[in-house]
């Protein structure tokens, strides 16, 4: 068993200001993805999307926070805030879904392009190739809160949580960080400038589809030593929420990769 790290949820105070690591984890993610997004748009000469680059980025992130928490309150914990709904905005109590994050990414990315005059499936390669640095820096955050923790488990890297119980459990936050984050960048990043060179084989929207094909992959396997969330359980004898929409997730994945491969993309 490995000792979970005492780390203060709270990486600063300044009177009735807390700045958390969880918070700090989503500036960063942020600033990175539009590190990463300005050089690639930079090295594709994309006069349009540079244009319009800055408020895109805030497009994004308001559909990441907005998205994200509208996901959880209906995937997630629907009737407790149908009963509470003043607290649907207090997203930092916790109660963030990926899934949420990414429908609302792709309908506000969609509509912003469109009245932009972007192509939506050049920018949404662009985008998301930046997304899994975020989304590993998220499961840090998850692991310092102790939250989202796994299954029981025996194995000699089992941490007994502070919300855990006395079990040790698996420190499934960080596998995610790793597969959701480190290894599904390698995957995508290296592929970035092949929907600019090799169209007919890579059209634009492949990475976006081929995002979503891992990500619900990688979601899919964690989520079988992951602890459910409690107000949701099990669904369908063993599967998860979180495994029901990644299925989802890589239904839709396949779908746009035949759509975006046919001969006339």
């Amino acid at each position: 068993m490995i000792p979970f790290p005492s780390i203060d949820p709270v990486l600063l105070s300044i009177g009735p200001l807390h700045i958390r690591w969880y918070g700090l984890m989503y500036v960063l993610g942020f600033s990175a993805s539009y590190l990463l997004a300005k050089n690639q748009i930079a090295a594709f000469k994309y006069k349009n999307l540079e244009k319009h680059f800055e408020d895109l980025n805030l497009v994004l992130i308001l559909c990441v926070i907005v998205g994200g928490r509208l996901g959880y309150v209906l995937f997630y914990n629907l009737t407790y805030y149908l009963a509470h709904p003043l607290e649907i905005p207090a997203t930092w109590n916790g109660g963030m879904s990926i899934h949420g994050a990414a429908l609302c990414l792709i309908f506000g990315g969609a509509i912003f392009c469109r009245m932009k005059d972007i192509d939506f499936w050049k920018a949404a390669d662009i985008y998301i190739v930046t997304m899994p640095v975020g989304i590993g820096l998220g499961r840090i955050g998850n692991f310092i809160n102790g939250e989202l923790f796994g299954r029981t488990t025996t194995v000699p890297w089992g941490m007994i949580f502070p919300g855990g119980g006395a079990a040790p459990r698996h420190p499934s936050q960080l596998y995610e960080a790793l597969l959701e984050g480190l290894v599904l960048f390698l995957i995508l990043w290296p592929l970035r400038n092949r929907p600019w060179q090799q169209r007919p084989l890579w059209p634009h929207g492949s990475l976006l589809a081929l995002f979503f094909i891992c990500y619900g992959i990688f979601r899919i396997l964690v989520e079988f030593v992951r602890q459910p969330d409690p107000q949701v359980g099990f669904l369908f004898g063993n599967l998860t929420m979180g495994q029901l929409l990644s299925g989802v997730m890589i239904l839709g994945g396949l779908l746009l990769w035949g759509f975006r491969k046919r001969p006339s993309q």
